[in-house]
C-alpha cells in the first residue's frame, strides 16, 4: 500500500483530502453536463453513454490495477476487487443516488439489463466453480463482453427509436464543431475525477495511518470505497441533474466491465489456479451470490408491477433496502476475512 501511496505527513494528508473532494465534486459535475451534452448533440441514449462513456472511464482505476496484479502474477486479486466493486456500485451508488432523488427506471433496464447482469453473474459463478480461472474461462468471459455490451446498446438504442417514432422527434445530431466542446468537457472532467480521486485516497489512507488504524481496515473501507469514488461521484451529481439514465448506464456498464473485461484481462494475463493459490472460497459462497441477488433486485424495485411497460421507480426506501443490504455485507466480509 506504501508503494502505491508514499508517506506524507498529517497536515498534506489533510490538505489531500480537502483538495481531493472539492476537485471530485468539481468534475463530477462537468463530466456529467459534457456527457449529458454529448448524448444529445450526438442522438444517443443517456443511457448508452452512461454505459459505455461513464461507466467504462469511472472504472479505469479497476481496470489499471488489475492488469498490474496481472503482470505481476497476483491476478486473484483482481477477482475481489471485481466483484466488491460491483456490489457497492449496485448495493451504495445506486442507493445512494436514489436517496438524492428517486431514480426513474425504464422498462428495458428493469426488465432486460437487471436480468442480464444476473445471468453474467451466474455465468461468472459456473466458470469459476472448480476454484479457477485459467485462460480458456478468461477467453470467454472476454468473448461474452465483446458481444453483450454491442448488442445492449444496440438494443437500447432500437428501442429509443421505436419509441421515439410516436414522440417529438430529438434533435438531428450536431456538426463535429458542436461535438468539440462536450467531448473536451467529457475528457477533462473524467481525467480530473480519476485524479482527484487518487488524491483524495492518499491523503485518507496516510491520515488513517496517523491514527494508528491497521493496514486491514484501511484496505477494507479507505482503500476500497476511494477505487468507486469516480462512480459515486458520477452518480450522485446525475441524479442531482435529473439524468437517471446516466446513474443506471453508469452502474450497468462498469458492473458488466469488471466482471467480464476486467477479471478476462487480469487473468489472461496471470491465470489463476489452485496450484498458484486459488481465489478466497468467499468468492463463490458470498460475493457472486449476493451480486447475483442485487441484480436481480434492479430488476424487483425497478419495474413497474402495475404497468411493466411503463417506466418505475426506484424511491427512498427501495434504496434504504440495498444500504442496510451492503452494511450486513461489510460486517460479515469484515468477520469473516479477519477471523476466517
Amino acid at each position: 500500500m506504501s508503494a502505491m501511496y508514499p508517506d506524507i505527513s498529517l497536515w498534506l494528508s489533510i490538505a489531500f483530502m480537502i483538495v481531493g473532494f472539492a476537485a471530485l465534486a468539481w468534475s463530477s459535475d462537468m463530466f456529467v453536463a459534457g456527457s449529458s451534452a454529448l448524448a444529445r448533440a450526438m442522438g444517443i441514449s443517456p443511457f448508452v453513454i452512461g454505459m459505455v462513456v461513464i461507466g467504462f472511464g469511472t472504472s479505469a482505476p479497476e481496470l489499471v490495477v488489475s492488469m498490474l496484479s496481472g503482470f505481476s502474477g497476483h491476478a486473484n486479486l483482481s477477482l475481489g476487487n471485481a466483484y466488491g466493486s460491483c456490489v457497492f456500485n449496485t448495493a451504495v451508488i445506486l442507493g445512494v443516488a436514489a436517496l438524492v432523488a428517486p431514480l426513474a427506471v425504464k422498462p428495458s433496464v428493469s426488465l432486460v439489463a437487471g436480468p442480464g447482469l444476473a445471468a453474467v453473474s451466474l455465468f461468472s459463478l459456473w466458470l469459476l466453480r472448480d476454484g479457477s480461472c485459467g485462460r480458456a474461462e478468461a477467453a470467454a468471459l472476454l468473448v461474452t463482453f465483446a458481444v453483450v455490451m454491442p448488442l445492449y446498446c444496440w438494443y437500447d438504442q432500437w428501442v429509443k427509436g421505436t419509441i421515439g417514432k410516436a414522440s417529438p422527434s430529438s434533435p438531428a445530431p450536431e456538426s463535429r464543431e458542436g461535438l468539440a466542446k462536450p467531448a473536451l468537457q467529457v475528457v477533462a472532467g473524467l481525467a480530473v475525477l480519476i485524479g482527484s480521486a487518487h488524491v483524495l485516497v492518499w491523503g485518507a489512507v496516510d491520515f488513517a495511518k496517523a491514527l494508528h488504524v491497521s493496514d486491514l481496515l484501511i484496505g477494507l473501507t479507505v482503500v476500497a470505497v476511494g477505487t468507486s469514488l469516480p462512480e459515486l461521484a458520477s452518480a450522485i451529481a446525475s441524479a442531482r441533474r435529473g439524468e437517471h439514465e446516466f446513474v443506471l448506464g453508469n452502474i450497468v456498464g462498469s458492473n458488466l466491465f469488471n466482471m467480464l473485461a476486467v477479471v478476462g484481462l487480469a487473468t489472461v494475463i496471470s491465470p489463476v489456479t489452485p496450484e498458484n493459490g486459488g481465489f478466497s472460497r468467499y468468492v463463490l459462497t458470498r460475493d457472486l451470490p449476493l451480486l447475483t441477488a442485487l441484480s436481480l433486485s434492479i430488476a424487483v424495485l425497478g419495474v413497474n408491477w402495475r404497468s411493466p411497460r411503463s417506466p418505475g421507480a426506484i424511491t427512498r426506501p427501495k434504496a434504504l433496502v440495498w444500504l442496510l443490504v451492503f452494511a450486513a455485507y461489510t460486517a460479515l466480509m469484515f468477520i469473516q476475512e479477519t477471523h476466517g
